[in-house]
């Protein structure tokens, strides 16, 4: 059982929740994640793993189905039963020189650690955006990482008006980069891996469909280099220009048509 110790709404449907859970805590390394399930019954739900203390974890919480919105209604001292982590591979954090992270949407929250991490040997350029400025979040945080931080909301609410992609496309044409990580929806991670193309070395971080988060059911197997790979066990992180993107975004969509009717029922 691992108890919550704080909760906090960062962003429109967007929620923060810290647990104690010293095993995980303590092993835990940028680019990880956790899979977990809230009741015997529930389904299994993997998250990334976006802060982490000697005792504590914390994770970000988009509320898009039954399992998000009964985890956001969980409150402080609550538990959650079943934790399992930290899952996949760590982020590197060695130096490259000068690395920019564009976060979208709920990939906000996985490229803090990830930045924070780098930002010990690296010059760091940031790009956070969101459909509008309701859903952005941890700002400050990133301004303590770094003054190159852009903000960006698709409708123009807040910051530069336009995708995050359009924002490092328009800092590349400023400035030079030996690394680009980019972590959020499929569509917007293609579109980075585009622009990049032949031009920078690109990382992505893959959360297709997953259940056991160990490689054994083969459920988040992505196309990589020609190859199927595991998301779980051989990512999340991969190379940005080697993924099958049309592949991926096509097998998210493969449980659409029940998602739809859960939401309608629940």
């Amino acid at each position: 059982m691992n108890k919550i110790v704080r909760k906090e709404k960062l962003a429109e449907n967007t929620y923060l929740i810290e647990v104690e859970a010293p095993d995980i805590a303590k092993k835990a390394q940028p680019g990880q994640f956790v899979v977990l399930r809230i009741s015997e019954t529930g389904e299994r739900i993997p998250l990334t793993i976006a802060d982490y203390s000697k005792k504590t974890i914390t994770l970000v919480v988009l509320v898009v189905g039954k399992t998000t919105e009964e985890l956001a209604k969980l409150r402080k001292n609550e538990f959650i039963p079943d934790i399992a982590g930290p899952l996949g591979n760590k982020s590197e954090s060695i130096q490259y020189g000068s690395v920019c992270l564009v976060g979208g949407g709920l990939g906000i929250a996985p490229i803090y650690p990830i930045a924070r991490a780098l930002k010990k040997e690296n010059e760091l350029a940031i790009i956070i955006g969101a459909k509008n400025k309701s859903y952005l979040f941890w700002e400050d945080r990133f301004r303590k990482l770094t003054k190159n931080l852009v903000v960006c909301t698709d409708d123009g609410s807040k910051g530069l008006h336009g995708f995050v992609s359009d924002a490092l496309k328009k800092l590349m044409e400023e400035r030079g980069f030996n690394l680009v990580i980019a972590i959020g929806p499929p569509v917007m991670m293609k579109a980075v891996a585009g622009i990049t193309q032949d031009r920078i070395k690109t990382k992505v971080s893959l959360n297709p469909l997953m259940v056991d988060g160990i490689g054994m059911c083969g459920g988040c197997r992505v196309v990589v280099n020609n190859r199927v790979r595991f998301a779980c066990s051989d990512g999340p992180e991969f190379d940005a220009h080697a993924v099958d993107w049309d592949e991926l975004i096509s097998r998210n969509k493969t449980y659409a048509e029940e998602e739809g009717l859960c939401k309608k029922q629940c």
